[in-house]
């Protein structure tokens, strides 16, 4: 194919993020804005719309909460202002973090309450440092006070993943629609090809919900079985699946002939019912969905839990770390390491079983 239309879709998304940056930019102060460019060549679009998000509740947050920052509009702040924060400030800002009200733009909508928890709390507020971080080696400012706040501590939670008779049953709810509501049920008959393909692919391959919905039909190589996928980075890759997906996405592709596909969406291989690709957020709720009903006391079941589950079963069946790290793309194997600690300690349980003591009947029968 076509590079040309599977560049076409990550040229739109990125087109729309650049343009999510520069509308929030334009309500930041100008140092913000030089430094998102600063970071351009050396991030993805993805990457730097989360950094502009972080650093616009941060600045709103000075503006309404901070008497030293309140009376200058933010747009206007200056390095000199930047310079001003202080420790207290920062302190305040990871209070406030852990729950505070925001409302749209316009404020046609009910103020919606956010919640965040360490991990989400860590990363912005590293978003802030690297702001600063900024500010300080291109002597803009004269220290980084932001290196004075500790970060706080992430306590490993142990991954959420299916076992094996979840994972039957929430490919075979996908297919057959058994124990949903009657209304899910509805949706379900019109999608279930395309659903249980995609549940396929996500088990049988470990891949990410943003790569998946980017997948073109050309992208699928059915001889091989083999599909092309763009990774974060931009790298493009190709990942093979077992038959078992083969046959799901033969089925599903079968069916995908017969749809028109609404214009500039024609070579997206999964679509929603209204004929455009899918997106993110759709193929999240369509896993949580299904997972209610495979696994209804594991409620935080996503695109990613599914991930999860398939490097352990790869860990599982090969013993290969490494392997592991290079089909699911992490570019450190330390990254891949919490998606099989389970695994470690049963390796580790393993070891109690072969060292024995004197006394230990085992022992007097080796020794003899």
């Amino acid at each position: 194919m076509a590079d040309s239309a599977r560049n076409k879709y990550r040229d739109e998304v990125d087109a729309k993020r650049i343009l999510q940056i520069r509308e929030i930019s334009r309500n930041l102060p100008q140092a913000c804005g030089d430094f998102l460019r600063s970071i351009a060549i050396t991030t993805s679009t993805l990457t730097r719309l989360a950094y502009a998000i972080d650093l616009n509740t941060f600045f709103q947050f000075l503006h309404q909460e901070r008497l030293s920052f309140a009376e200058k509009p933010i747009p206007l702040l200056t390095d000199s202002d930047l310079a001003n924060l202080t420790q207290s400030d920062l302190t305040a800002y990871t209070e406030y973090l852990t729950y505070y009200l925001k409302s749209d733009e316009n404020h046609t909508e009910p103020e919606r309450v956010l919640v965040n928890h360490d991990l989400a709390i860590k990363r912005k507020l590293c978003s802030i440092r690297s702001f600063y971080d900024y500010l300080f080696k291109n002597q803009r400012i004269p220290s980084n006070v932001t290196e004075l706040v500790a970060l706080p501590k992430i306590h490993e939670k142990p991954i959420l993943r299916l076992n094996r008779n979840e994972m039957e049953k929430i490919l075979s709810t996908a297919q057959s629609g058994d124990e949903m509501s009657k209304g899910q049920q509805r949706f379900q008959k019109l999608t279930a090809k395309r659903d249980f393909a995609m549940l396929s692919l996500f088990l049988g391959t470990g891949i990410r919900v943003s790569e998946c919905v980017g997948i073109n039909l050309n992208d699928v190589d059915m001889e091989n079985n083999a599909v092309l996928v763009t990774r974060k980075g931009g790298n493009q890759v190709v990942l093979y699946f077992p038959p078992e997906v083969a046959e799901a996405l033969a089925d599903y592709m079968e069916e995908r002939k017969d749809i028109e596909a609404l214009p500039g969406h024609e070579d997206a291989l999964f679509l929603s019912l209204q004929r455009k690709r899918i997106t993110q957020r759709a193929v999240q709720n369509l896993v949580k969905k299904y997972a209610s009903v495979a696994a209804p006391l594991k409620p935080r079941i996503s695109p990613h839990k599914l991930r999860s589950t398939y490097a352990t079963n790869l860990y599982h069946e090969t013993g290969d770390i490494y392997l592991v790290a290079d089909v699911l793309g992490h570019t450190s194997v330390d990254t891949t390491r919490k998606h099989y600690a389970d695994m470690t300690d049963a390796r580790r349980r393993m070891a109690a079983e072969h060292v024995h003591l004197p006394g230990d009947p085992e022992f007097d029968r080796r020794e003899r």
